[in-house]
């Protein structure tokens, strides 16, 4: 059987199975980590800018913009300061809005947050600009004690039209643990009348619900404490001007048709801002802070990435000149049934080629694999749904510059083979 090119490599690379197996997962690991952070970098920000929508600005009592945004449009938390309705009806009329749609964050279903609002959210608010909401089944809720329930919500608890459930005082923190003094508010019964199409957004993770039913539900408790646990069940009726309470509020400004800014969104940023008993947030510039802070520790990993990558290439150069000692005499023979040192020199070249691509192939699988599972992290934790597949274009970049390693990292061990001497290593051992 004649000896090919291919079965010289092939034998070569089987001989020494262990330091090549070991090898390609030394390479594979730096590409799995260069591929699924310079993947899910830009994956992860759009992610992100999806669920700020079309608003221009949210308005909260959080501790500062970014945390606003966080439970505002997340549900990281709830926010601890409302606002009262008064400072809401008077903040709508002060400023040219296209819309300023109240919001509540307080309470949750089996660690759902549930969002009380008005219907104006799902008619002028888009989780995406673009993308308004679509109902999968059923439909908006249009009076009190309905909810409409997020495609991720639905799937997750298992939850139908018609079904009928109460709420739970308290909305989940980081992990989806509720705050001590939670309970349910199983005095009223919501019914499910919808069921939200997918968004991409963490708002698929949520229940929304009328503002009245909240405030219902907050002003019964009041009143257990304040009048005795036999008082008739609280009704909209009862609702005082401290039981109107909201906890943001999403706006937009009216805008020229087929804009998206105006001129007037700075001067109207900075007069809320004046305000020191408001927190005013542009949600597409907290996520681009955000994103600012993370990349600093993302050009640090890379980095790191970068280093491992080098390495690897370190570990090809010293897996394959040393086994060149124990080669000699196996080159010796090629020579003599005729292979040219330039042939001999291309084998090794290629060898070492061959270990950085099937260390890309490798870790391109545990980089789809790094990203899955990031990416469902990301959607537990903060309901952000990240594309966890690699942009062709990062991955054939990634591939030629670990190929191009590969190849350099067998330059020294292709030069020792280029010069091995026949007459030498084919004499007779004494």
């Amino acid at each position: 059987m004649p000896v090919t090119d291919f079965t010289f490599v092939s034998r070569s690379l089987s001989a020494r199975t262990f330091s090549t197996i070991t090898t390609i997962l030394t390479v594979a690991v730096a590409v799995a980590l260069l591929l699924v952070l310079l993947g899910m970098r830009d994956s992860g920000r759009k992610a992100f800018e999806r669920g700020t929508g079309n608003m221009h600005l949210l308005l909260s009592r959080d501790a500062s913009p970014l945390v606003s945004v966080l439970n505002g449009v997340y549900y990281a938390g709830a926010p601890r300061r409302p606002i009262d309705w008064a400072s809401y009806q008077q903040i709508q009329q002060q400023y040219p809005w296209a819309w300023a749609i109240p919001t509540q964050i307080g309470d949750s279903f089996k660690g759902r947050p549930v969002l009380a609002t008005t219907t104006e959210f799902f008619t002028a608010f888009e989780p995406s600009p673009g993308e308004p909401w679509q109902i999968a089944e059923g439909r908006f809720f249009e009076t009190s004690f309905e909810l409409v329930v997020g495609a991720d919500a639905a799937k997750a608890l298992g939850l139908t039209v018609g079904q009928r459930l109460s709420v739970t005082h308290g909305a989940p923190g980081p992990g989806g643990k509720l705050p001590e003094g939670a309970h349910v508010h199983d005095e009223f019964v919501y019914q499910i009348v919808g069921i939200l199409k997918p968004t991409g957004s963490a708002h698929d993770r949520s229940l929304f619900s009328d503002l009245d039913s909240s405030w219902t539900l907050h002003a019964h408790d009041r009143r257990l404490v304040s009048e005795g646990p036999n008082i008739a069940l609280t009704t909209p009726a009862d609702l005082t001007d401290a039981d109107r309470l909201i906890t943001g509020i999403y706006c937009r400004l009216i805008t020229r048709p087929g804009r998206d800014v105006t001129a007037v969104l700075q001067q109207v940023f900075e007069q809320l801002r004046a305000d020191p008993t408001i927190t005013v947030a542009q949600p597409s510039d907290e996520v681009r802070k955000l994103f600012a802070i993370v990349s600093n520790l993302d050009q640090i990993i890379i980095g790191i990435a970068f280093v491992v990558l080098a390495a690897s290439g370190v570990s090809i150069m010293l897996a394959l000149y040393n086994t060149m000692e124990q080669r000699r005499r196996q080159i010796a023979v090629l020579r003599v049934l005729g292979a040219t040192r330039g042939k001999i020199f291309g084998l090794v070249m290629t060898e070492s080629a061959l270990i950085g691509i099937f260390g890309f192939v490798v870790g391109l699988v545990g980089s789809l694999i790094g990203a899955t599972v990031v990416a469902d992290l990301m959607y537990q934790r903060l309901g952000i749904v990240v594309d966890p597949s690699i942009d062709p274009k990062i991955a054939f970049g990634v591939a030629l510059g670990t190929v191009a390693l590969a190849t350099i990292a067998g330059l020294v061990p292709a030069i020792v083979a280029y010069r091995v001497s026949v007459v030498r290593n084919l004499r007779p051992a004494a």
